[in-house]
């Protein structure tokens, strides 16, 4: 691609908005009928429901001028796959093609009790959509079909720039097929420009593009003291329960500040914005009184330095809890890593950590379930230039450019994939939008706002491809 960008016409833009906002109670009624789909991947729940989310977006789609519009899978060991919908429409020669990425599958609803509304029915209150799905990931889906519209309906039927759409239905669940998906449908995705539609905004009414995500480790920490278990009053005082040391071994992850204590692990303290305590204890809901952990800026110890949880603890429950030693008890670790940290080297510094710090001589060991690249965009690049200017005429303010503490590891793998393609990770969400817990719920205005920044993303690489073909 040119490294020239030469914005579309004032005409352009404003066409283009108008169509968005017009499109608002359209937009809303589809995203709710999406909503309404309890499409969770997950084993425990009905795979019924995913592919009827799968039709309802395909459907959608089908709508618009494309070349193909697929439900498409990859088989996992004996299992069919999640179904994955795949649209796309060939470029004019010199024109650039744009892959448009998204999951319509979603995260369990969890407890009823905890939510104001029910989940799978989306309710429109105080300037906001609530639901499951309803902002992770299902708004994504529909920012990418409002801004086809908008922008198909601007220029044609016939547009020459390529597009294709690649909603996936197994995010949730770590994407066990990507890698797979890639290879059985590399031409189908082949792009120049990708957009992730799956991050968030720097907060409510102002947008950002995210330039860097850090990695992740996931694995499990099993620590055994006796080959069975015991009885506490007979054998306690000289053998110390498995809990109690893996609580000792736990103390060991952090130092006195909080920061992570596990050698060979990468950490930065290089942002280019903050964040600022009294809005991150706002954000994050940290009660009254609980310090913060770590060192630096508190922007840096979100994106550019490590962070190590404690997710899952398999332990007896107090109900009914006995009186006698436990044997074992296993543990989940979440470790993210800094962009540019390596997750195999991660993992086993972990590894060596958890080993070199079992206490008492109990038997320890720390196995890797999960490990996934970081990520960092090239800000210079034409496409993210273009994006900046998108938001901007969007919003009617400048983007933030930040990074984002989470992970997508399947971001490195298109990057493998395609070596040459642009990758742009853009914001649906907000600090309020509570993904993946109760109360989940999408701004609509700033909804609207991504629509008609991805459509003026298009409309802009269609001026450059129509600059390139002349």
């Amino acid at each position: 691609m040119s490294t020239e960008f030469t914005p579309p016409s004032q005409d352009t833009i404003d066409a283009l908005r108008e169509t968005v906002n017009g499109s608002r109670d359209k937009l809303l009624g589809e995203l709710s009928e999406l909503v309404a789909i309890p499409s969770v991947a997950w084993d425990s729940f009905d795979p019924a429901d995913l592919e009827r989310s799968a039709e309802a977006v395909k459907g959608l789609l089908s709508e618009l001028p494309f070349d193909s519009v697929e439900i498409l899978r990859v088989a996992q060991g004996d299992q069919p796959g999640h179904p994955a919908v795949v649209a796309r429409k060939a470029p004019a020669p010199g024109y650039p093609t744009i892959l448009l990425y998204a999951h319509h599958d979603v995260q369990p609803p969890g407890k009823r009790e905890l939510w104001n509304t029910e989940p799978f029915e989306a309710v429109e209150k105080d300037g906001r959509l609530w639901g499951r799905g309803a902002a992770d990931d299902k708004a994504g889906v529909m920012a990418h079909i409002g801004a086809l519209r908008a922008f198909f309906e601007h220029t044609g039927e016939e547009p020459s720039l390529g597009v294709a759409v690649f909603i996936e239905g197994e995010e949730e669940v770590g994407s066990p097929g990507f890698e797979d998906f890639l290879r059985e449908y590399r031409e189908q995705l082949a792009a120049d420009v990708i957009v992730i539609a799956d991050s968030a905004n720097w907060e409510v009414g102002v947008p950002a593009l995210t330039t860097s995500l850090r990695g992740v480790v996931g694995g499990i920490v099993e620590l055994s003291v006796l080959d069975h278990s015991v009885h506490s009053g007979i054998y306690g005082g000289p053998v110390l329960d498995a809990p109690t040391l893996l609580a000792r071994l736990i103390a060991t992850l952090h130092d006195d500040d909080g920061a992570v204590a596990v050698a060979g692990l990468l950490s930065e303290d290089d942002v280019e914005v903050d964040y600022e305590e009294d809005r991150f204890r706002a954000d994050a809901g940290v009660l009254d009184g609980v310090q913060l952990a770590g060192t630096g800026s508190i922007a840096s110890r979100l994106w550019t330095k490590p962070a190590l949880s404690v997710t899952g603890i398999d332990v007896t429950d107090v109900a009914t809890a006995s009186n006698s030693i436990a044997a074992t008890v296993r543990a989940k670790l979440s470790l993210r890593i800094a962009p540019g940290q390596n997750p195999k080297d991660a993992g086993e510094a972990l590894r060596r950590h958890i080993e070199d710090h079992a206490p008492f001589g109990a038997d320890v060991s720390f196995s890797v379930e999960e490990a996934g690249p970081s990520f960092r965009a090239d800000t210079q690049a034409v496409s993210s230039q273009i994006a900046l200017w998108a938001f901007e005429q969007a919003w009617g303010r400048p983007a933030v450019k930040s990074g984002m503490g989470g992970s997508i590891p399947f971001t490195a793998t298109l990057t493998k994939a395609y070596p040459d393609a642009q990758i742009l990770i853009t914001g649906i969400e907000d600090p309020d939008t509570r993904a993946h817990s109760a109360n989940e719920s999408l701004h609509i205005g700033d909804f609207l706002h991504a629509v008609t920044a991805e459509a003026l993303v298009l409309a802009a690489l269609a001026e450059q491809g129509r600059a390139n073909a002349e």
